[in-house]
Order: structure tokens, then sequence, then C-alpha cells
């Protein structure tokens, strides 16, 4: 019986007779193999990170965490349905052009594709949007600085969870060459979102936020229509919202941490504006305010909830996933700076993996497909005293208000480099071209 999130769980239900061709045959009342409550089962949060038994004596935190587990994302998923009969290329482009244009540019315009720009322009009121901008500006630091040496070994936890990483192996878009191309796709879409304006209603980073809300509706909608290794009594609901929590708000969550370990339980502003800026950029991937909490306890509180009751599971298809995703190659040339570049991110990635989702054990990260030698270890040596020295200036640098602004045109400038070498994102999944990686 839902007690706490009643609106949350009419939203759920309400997606059988919302969208009958994609959720018409879905059962919401039966629980998936993957959402575990028993105390007795492995679960995803490990020892070293939380208690896990707290989280499961919490009642709120288990019904959140349950019911989200079964939800999906009307307006994308409809607009995606539409695949049925018309061609993936001809709904991109219509997306592409209202997001860049307006409605009014796309002539015979599908309600669907109305009713998806209408919910991304539906601002919220539980966003303070008037630390948006001012959040963007923050989170350019790391988008410039640090994100391009952490994603990857960001990326690839998505795959340490057999019930969480099927999604990406079905399509088959993270094997091969195509894992470069996603990882870049992911490291693209953050750093876009970080640039001046581009948040806007038609700035860039809105266009990417509908784009990744389509690539992952297309990805749900072949998974419960086409595949027929999709088993939802044991996987539940292809790529559920609370699968997509942790990406939207990892940031978030460090923050939190540094700020409960600093003895305080409040955000100053400065980190309060980050956080809005990630609650904003959350609520255009399509994540309800109940999975975006707005404080330190309970954004560390909702990604412990959400690790404990689903279940432990690391198979093959994830070491595969991983292994692809780590031996990509995601610099554009072959050139030698790229060459050293590309293996100077790896090693970072590979260590940042291991302190971050290994508790630091080098034989456990390699258990799941990241090995680190001695030449990683060299790699971070040599430049650490650049990178790390660079990020702590520039940190210094934006709270001096002379200095400011020109450090900011200075990150601007990074990013727009940083963009050319990440390549043109297309944040497409069409289902005629997957090879399933299972």
């Amino acid at each position: 019986m839902t007690t706490h999130f009643p609106r949350l769980a009419e939203t759920v239900h309400s997606q059988q007779h919302r969208l009958p061709s994609l959720y018409g045959d879905f059962d919401f009342d039966a629980v998936p193999y993957r959402l575990t409550t028993d105390p007795s089962d492995a679960s995803a949060l490990p020892a070293r990170v939380g208690d896990r038994q707290s989280l499961l004596d919490d009642p709120e935190t288990v019904e959140l965490m349950s019911i989200a587990t079964f939800l999906g994302d009307i307006p994308a998923d409809s607009y995606a349905a539409l695949s049925a009969s018309h061609s993936v290329s001809h709904l991109i482009a219509m997306l592409r052009t209202a997001c860049q244009q307006g409605l009014d540019a796309v002539p015979d315009a599908p309600p669907e594709l109305s009713s998806f720009i209408r919910a991304l322009e539906d601002t919220p009121d539980w966003i303070d949007m008037s630390l948006v901008a001012e959040g963007a500006r923050r989170a350019r630091v790391d988008a410039a600085l640090l994100a391009p040496f952490i994603t990857r070994g960001a990326f690839i936890a998505t795959f340490t969870n057999t019930y969480a990483a099927l999604p990406m192996a079905l399509t088959g878009a993270l094997s091969g060459k195509r894992a470069a191309h996603r990882v870049n796709e992911t490291t693209s879409f953050f750093a876009v979102t970080t640039m001046p304006g581009a948040l806007d209603r038609f700035g860039p980073g809105f266009e990417a936020a509908a784009m990744v809300r389509l690539m992952h509706s297309m990805v749900r909608f072949h998974a419960l229509t086409k595949s027929d290794v999709w088993d939802t009594s044991v996987y539940g609901l292809p790529v559920p919202q609370v699968d997509q929590m942790p990406a939207g708000l990892i940031g978030m969550y460090l923050l939190s941490q540094r700020v409960i370990r600093a003895g305080r339980s409040s955000f100053t502003p400065g980190e309060r504006a980050l956080v809005e800026f990630s609650r904003y950029r959350c609520f255009l991937l399509g994540l309800p305010e109940e999975l975006v909490p707005s404080e330190p306890d309970d954004i560390i509180r909702q990604f412990h909830g959400r690790a404990a009751v689903l279940r432990h599971g690391f198979d093959e298809t994830c070491r595969r996933l991983v292994n692809s995703t780590m031996s990509a190659y995601l610099r554009p040339t072959e050139s030698w700076f790229d060459r050293i570049a590309d293996a100077v991110e790896r090693s970072y990635s590979a260590v940042g993996f291991m302190i971050a989702f290994c508790g630091g054990d080098s034989r456990a990260a390699a258990r799941m497909g990241v090995d680190i030698g001695v030449a990683d270890y060299a790699r971070i040596a040599a430049t650490a005293p650049f990178i790390v020295g660079r990020i702590a200036a520039v940190r210094t640098a934006v709270r001096v208000p002379v200095l400011r602004d020109p450090v900011d045109h200075y990150l601007v400038r990074l990013l727009d480099r940083r963009l050319v070498t990440y390549g043109k994102p297309e944040y497409t999944s069409d289902s005629s071209t997957y090879t399933p990686a299972v």
C-alpha cells in the first residue's frame, strides 16, 4: 500500500492506460527479481559505503525506491513509440527542429511531439531557476578540468550491476567502437549543459537533454516490444527513472559527502547554486521531484537507498561491457599527443573507478575487468602536479571577484575545444542497428 508517495504511485500505474502499446502487458504489481528488501540478499550497496539495514528499516526510502523502479517517461516514451510507424531518423529530425526552432517549425507535428516538448518547457516550481545560471558557471570548472579524466570510470559504474546494465547490452551500443562514441556522447552532454545559456529553451543543452530522453525511451521501447531476452519478471521495467537518478546527481552526491564530512548539514550559497543547476538538468532528463532531493542528507540517503534495494549481480555481460569501455580509444586522431592523452585519461579513469567503486582494492577492480598496472600509477604521478594544480588554481581564482570573469572565459574556451574533441553527439538509438552484446 502506498503511504508516502501517492502521487508518484498514481503516475506509475497510469502508464498502462496512457500508453497501452508499450505498457499494456506490463504487470506493475509484480515485484521483479532485481528489487529486493530481504536483508539476507546481497545488494548493490557495499557495507563500506552505507548501512543497508537502516535503509531497509525506513519505509519511506523503500517505498520511493520501489515505486521509482517502475517509473518510465510517458512524454518521451509516447514519442518513441511512434517508431512503430515512423522512421527513427524522421523522429529525431522533428525533435531537433522543435528544440532549435519551436513546434511551429515542424510541419504536421504529431501530438506526441507537442506533449514531449511541452513537458520539457514546463519548468517546475520546486527548482530555484534564479540559481541555475550561477550553478552552471560553477559547474564549468569541473566540466572543463576534471570530467575529462574521470567520466569513463564513472560511466563503467553503470555496468557493475547485471540488472541495470542489460538495457545497454541489448543495444550493442557499448561493444567495439560504439563504446567510444557513447562515452564521448555522455561526456559531451554533461559538458555542453554547463555552457552559458545552454539550458535555456533554445539552447544546445536543452536539445541534448531531449535527445538523451528519446534515446533512453527508444531502448525501453525495444526491450519491451522487440527483445526476446528482456524478462520483466527478472529485470522489471527497462531503464527506469531510479536507474537514471545516479547519473544525474552523482556530482551532488559527492558534494553532499564532502559537506557531511565537514560537519555541516546544509549547502553554502555557492553549493546551493550547483545543486539547483543539477536538479534542473535532472528535470530536463525526465526525473520527478521525488528523485531529486535538495539537501545533503537526503541526497546521500537516496543514492544509498537505490543501491540497498537493487539486488547484487555481476555477470559476464557486465564484464564485457566494462572491458569494451575501458579499451575504447576516445581521442579524435592517432597523433602522438592524442595517443598520450588517451593513455593518461584511461589511467585516471581506472584508478578513479578502483577508488570510488572498489574501495581502493585493485584486485577487486581486476575481477570486474579494470586492470591497473605500474604504468597507470606512473602516468598519474607524472601528470598530477599539472592537472591537480590547475584545478586548485582555477577553483581559487573563481572566488576572486576581479578574476572571476576572465577565468570563466578561459573555461568556456576550453570547453569549446573539449566539445570538438568529443565529436558531434547523435544521442540516437535505432533498433535496426542493434547488435546485442549478450
